[in-house]
Protein backbone atom coordinates (compact mmCIF):
# COMPACT_ATOMS: atom_id res chain seq x y z
CA UNK A 1 0.00 0.00 0.00
CA UNK A 2 1.39 3.58 -0.89
CA UNK A 3 2.55 5.67 1.77
CA UNK A 4 0.64 7.95 3.68
CA UNK A 5 2.39 11.69 2.95
CA UNK A 6 2.96 13.22 6.76
CA UNK A 7 2.63 16.54 7.89
CA UNK A 8 2.95 18.72 11.15
CA UNK A 9 0.47 20.24 13.03
CA UNK A 10 1.82 23.24 13.20
CA UNK A 11 0.30 23.47 17.14
CA UNK A 12 3.30 21.34 17.85
CA UNK A 13 5.92 24.67 17.04
CA UNK A 14 3.01 27.52 18.12
CA UNK A 15 5.74 29.36 19.67
CA UNK A 16 8.43 29.06 17.18
CA UNK A 17 5.95 29.92 14.40
CA UNK A 18 5.41 33.16 16.18
CA UNK A 19 8.53 34.49 16.29
CA UNK A 20 9.82 32.95 12.84
CA UNK A 21 6.91 31.71 10.37
CA UNK A 22 9.38 31.30 7.54
CA UNK A 23 12.21 29.84 9.13
CA UNK A 24 10.45 27.73 11.06
CA UNK A 25 8.49 26.07 7.94
CA UNK A 26 11.78 25.33 6.53
CA UNK A 27 12.92 23.47 9.50
CA UNK A 28 9.65 21.45 9.11
CA UNK A 29 10.76 21.01 5.28
CA UNK A 30 13.98 20.33 6.13
CA UNK A 31 13.30 17.35 8.41
CA UNK A 32 11.27 15.71 5.31
CA UNK A 33 7.55 16.88 6.04
CA UNK A 34 5.23 16.82 2.96
CA UNK A 35 2.98 19.11 4.59
CA UNK A 36 1.90 21.20 7.38
CA UNK A 37 -1.63 21.86 8.73
CA UNK A 38 -2.19 24.91 10.52
CA UNK A 39 -3.73 25.82 14.09
CA UNK A 40 -5.98 28.74 13.17
CA UNK A 41 -4.23 31.91 10.82
CA UNK A 42 -4.11 34.85 12.54
CA UNK A 43 -3.64 37.74 10.96
CA UNK A 44 -2.08 35.85 8.30
CA UNK A 45 -3.25 36.55 4.53
CA UNK A 46 -3.44 33.72 2.06
CA UNK A 47 -2.13 35.82 -0.47
CA UNK A 48 1.43 35.37 1.66
CA UNK A 49 1.04 31.73 3.14
CA UNK A 50 0.75 30.54 -0.38
CA UNK A 51 3.76 31.42 -2.04
CA UNK A 52 5.83 30.67 1.03
CA UNK A 53 4.24 26.86 1.70
CA UNK A 54 5.19 26.87 -2.30
CA UNK A 55 9.14 28.27 -1.41
CA UNK A 56 9.40 25.55 1.00
CA UNK A 57 7.79 22.72 -0.84
CA UNK A 58 5.11 21.81 1.64
CA UNK A 59 1.63 20.88 0.87
CA UNK A 60 -1.04 22.10 3.26
CA UNK A 61 -2.78 19.39 5.01
CA UNK A 62 -6.11 21.41 6.88
CA UNK A 63 -6.42 24.29 8.55
CA UNK A 64 -8.23 23.88 12.28
CA UNK A 65 -10.64 27.44 12.50
CA UNK A 66 -12.20 27.88 15.56
CA UNK A 67 -16.52 26.92 16.17
CA UNK A 68 -17.61 30.84 16.38
CA UNK A 69 -15.51 31.57 13.22
CA UNK A 70 -17.58 28.82 11.15
CA UNK A 71 -20.62 30.01 13.08
CA UNK A 72 -20.55 33.87 12.10
CA UNK A 73 -17.84 33.89 9.49
CA UNK A 74 -18.40 30.93 7.19
CA UNK A 75 -18.14 32.83 4.03
CA UNK A 76 -15.13 34.63 4.90
CA UNK A 77 -13.81 31.07 5.49
CA UNK A 78 -14.26 29.32 2.87
CA UNK A 79 -12.69 32.22 0.67
CA UNK A 80 -9.86 32.13 2.45
CA UNK A 81 -9.64 28.38 2.58
CA UNK A 82 -9.65 28.11 -1.33
CA UNK A 83 -7.55 31.22 -2.16
CA UNK A 84 -4.87 29.55 0.16
CA UNK A 85 -5.34 25.83 -1.76
CA UNK A 86 -6.40 24.37 1.31
CA UNK A 87 -8.65 21.51 0.91
CA UNK A 88 -9.57 20.64 5.12
CA UNK A 89 -11.32 22.74 7.04
CA UNK A 90 -11.51 21.56 10.88
CA UNK A 91 -13.26 22.36 13.49
CA UNK A 92 -10.62 21.82 16.61
CA UNK A 93 -13.04 22.48 19.50
CA UNK A 94 -16.39 22.83 21.59
CA UNK A 95 -15.80 25.10 23.94
CA UNK A 96 -17.30 23.85 27.45
CA UNK A 97 -20.21 25.95 27.23
CA UNK A 98 -21.48 24.59 24.47
CA UNK A 99 -21.15 21.12 25.46
CA UNK A 100 -23.21 20.71 28.74
CA UNK A 101 -25.94 18.37 27.87
CA UNK A 102 -27.37 16.46 24.83
CA UNK A 103 -29.21 19.37 23.20
CA UNK A 104 -26.31 21.28 22.97
CA UNK A 105 -24.52 18.38 20.81
CA UNK A 106 -28.04 18.20 18.85
CA UNK A 107 -27.39 22.15 18.45
CA UNK A 108 -23.53 21.35 17.22
CA UNK A 109 -25.06 18.41 14.87
CA UNK A 110 -27.54 21.12 12.75
CA UNK A 111 -24.55 23.67 12.53
CA UNK A 112 -21.79 20.89 10.91
CA UNK A 113 -24.32 19.27 8.57
CA UNK A 114 -24.96 23.47 7.82
CA UNK A 115 -21.20 24.16 7.10
CA UNK A 116 -20.47 21.10 5.83
CA UNK A 117 -22.89 21.49 3.32
CA UNK A 118 -21.54 24.83 2.41
CA UNK A 119 -17.86 23.38 2.18
CA UNK A 120 -19.43 20.67 0.08
CA UNK A 121 -20.74 23.15 -2.38
CA UNK A 122 -17.21 24.92 -2.66
CA UNK A 123 -15.37 21.47 -3.24
CA UNK A 124 -13.96 21.43 0.41
CA UNK A 125 -14.12 19.06 3.07
CA UNK A 126 -15.35 19.69 6.22
CA UNK A 127 -13.89 17.41 9.27
CA UNK A 128 -14.19 17.75 13.56
CA UNK A 129 -11.47 16.97 15.84
CA UNK A 130 -11.98 15.21 18.42
CA UNK A 131 -10.42 15.44 22.46
CA UNK A 132 -11.06 12.98 24.91
CA UNK A 133 -14.37 15.20 26.52
CA UNK A 134 -16.04 13.49 23.82
CA UNK A 135 -16.13 10.46 25.27
CA UNK A 136 -18.73 10.81 28.07
CA UNK A 137 -22.23 9.06 27.38
CA UNK A 138 -25.59 9.87 27.15
CA UNK A 139 -27.32 6.48 27.64
CA UNK A 140 -25.15 3.68 25.95
CA UNK A 141 -23.52 5.89 23.26
CA UNK A 142 -20.50 8.15 23.55
CA UNK A 143 -20.92 11.61 22.46
CA UNK A 144 -18.49 11.08 19.53
CA UNK A 145 -20.28 8.39 18.13
CA UNK A 146 -23.81 10.59 18.76
CA UNK A 147 -22.16 13.63 16.64
CA UNK A 148 -21.00 11.42 14.03
CA UNK A 149 -24.37 9.28 13.73
CA UNK A 150 -26.16 12.52 13.72
CA UNK A 151 -24.41 14.38 11.31
CA UNK A 152 -24.26 13.33 7.21
CA UNK A 153 -21.47 11.31 6.53
CA UNK A 154 -20.79 12.93 3.21
CA UNK A 155 -20.94 16.40 4.86
CA UNK A 156 -18.93 16.07 8.25
CA UNK A 157 -16.14 13.83 8.24
CA UNK A 158 -13.85 12.54 10.89
CA UNK A 159 -9.88 13.87 12.14
CA UNK A 160 -9.19 11.58 14.34
CA UNK A 161 -6.72 12.03 17.07
CA UNK A 162 -5.06 9.09 17.96
CA UNK A 163 -3.55 9.97 21.69
CA UNK A 164 -7.32 11.29 22.30
CA UNK A 165 -9.30 8.46 21.76
CA UNK A 166 -6.81 6.72 24.48
CA UNK A 167 -6.94 9.36 26.64
CA UNK A 168 -11.23 9.22 26.42
CA UNK A 169 -10.40 4.97 27.76
CA UNK A 170 -11.29 4.21 24.14
CA UNK A 171 -9.06 2.16 21.43
CA UNK A 172 -7.94 4.19 18.58
CA UNK A 173 -7.62 0.99 16.49
CA UNK A 174 -10.65 0.49 17.02
CA UNK A 175 -12.31 4.18 15.91
CA UNK A 176 -10.19 4.11 12.61
CA UNK A 177 -12.30 1.08 11.42
CA UNK A 178 -15.20 2.17 12.95
CA UNK A 179 -14.96 5.09 10.51
CA UNK A 180 -13.46 4.01 7.82
CA UNK A 181 -14.06 5.78 4.49
CA UNK A 182 -14.54 8.78 6.59
CA UNK A 183 -11.67 9.81 8.69
CA UNK A 184 -9.45 11.14 5.77
CA UNK A 185 -6.78 13.26 8.28
CA UNK A 186 -5.59 11.00 11.09
CA UNK A 187 -3.40 12.74 14.14
CA UNK A 188 -0.63 10.58 15.05
CA UNK A 189 0.23 11.45 18.58
CA UNK A 190 1.79 8.72 21.30
CA UNK A 191 0.95 8.31 25.17
CA UNK A 192 3.56 8.12 27.54
CA UNK A 193 3.81 5.36 29.95
CA UNK A 194 3.91 7.65 33.18
CA UNK A 195 1.13 8.94 35.77
CA UNK A 196 0.04 11.56 33.92
CA UNK A 197 -0.30 10.08 30.87
CA UNK A 198 1.96 13.03 29.25
CA UNK A 199 2.32 13.70 25.51
CA UNK A 200 5.13 11.92 23.82
CA UNK A 201 7.01 11.77 20.60
CA UNK A 202 5.10 9.23 17.98
CA UNK A 203 6.66 6.20 18.68
CA UNK A 204 7.95 6.36 22.51
CA UNK A 205 4.90 6.03 24.18
CA UNK A 206 2.31 3.03 24.35
CA UNK A 207 0.27 3.37 21.20
CA UNK A 208 -0.10 0.31 18.72
CA UNK A 209 1.34 1.72 15.55
CA UNK A 210 1.43 -1.24 13.62
CA UNK A 211 -2.29 -1.44 14.12
CA UNK A 212 -3.39 2.22 14.23
CA UNK A 213 -1.17 2.04 10.41
CA UNK A 214 -2.93 -0.51 8.84
CA UNK A 215 -6.65 0.13 10.27
CA UNK A 216 -5.80 4.15 9.05
CA UNK A 217 -4.58 2.89 5.89
CA UNK A 218 -7.50 0.27 5.36
CA UNK A 219 -9.40 3.38 5.88
CA UNK A 220 -8.44 5.35 3.08
CA UNK A 221 -6.65 8.05 4.95
CA UNK A 222 -5.57 10.73 2.77
CA UNK A 223 -2.75 11.90 5.44
CA UNK A 224 -1.10 11.76 8.86
CA UNK A 225 -0.85 14.65 10.86
CA UNK A 226 2.05 14.34 13.36
CA UNK A 227 1.14 16.43 16.41
CA UNK A 228 2.72 16.83 20.04
CA UNK A 229 0.33 19.33 22.56
CA UNK A 230 3.78 20.05 24.67
CA UNK A 231 7.24 18.65 24.48
CA UNK A 232 9.69 17.52 27.14
CA UNK A 233 12.57 20.20 25.32
CA UNK A 234 12.71 21.93 21.96
CA UNK A 235 9.32 21.23 19.74
CA UNK A 236 11.44 21.29 16.52
CA UNK A 237 12.90 18.07 18.13
CA UNK A 238 10.35 16.38 18.65
CA UNK A 239 8.76 16.80 15.86
CA UNK A 240 12.32 15.27 14.41
CA UNK A 241 12.23 12.43 16.61
CA UNK A 242 8.88 11.35 15.76
CA UNK A 243 9.13 11.78 12.04
CA UNK A 244 12.67 9.97 12.18
CA UNK A 245 10.34 7.48 13.61
CA UNK A 246 8.40 7.19 11.10
CA UNK A 247 10.73 6.61 8.48
CA UNK A 248 12.33 4.06 10.92
CA UNK A 249 8.89 1.87 10.20
CA UNK A 250 9.22 2.76 6.03
CA UNK A 251 6.14 5.30 6.54
CA UNK A 252 7.99 7.87 4.68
Amino acid sequence: MANVPIALQLYTVRDDIERDLAGTLRKVAEIGYAGVEFAGFGEWEAAELKPLLAEVQLEIAGGHVPIDQLEKELDRVIQFTLELGNPYIVCPWIPEERRKDKADWLAIVRLFNSVGEKCAENGLTFCYHNHSFEFVKFGDTYVLDLLFAATKPELVKAELDTYWIKHGGADPVEYLKCYAGRCPLVHLKDMADDEERSFAEVGEGILDWDAIFEAAEAGGADWYIVEQDTCPGSPIESARLSFENLKKWGKV
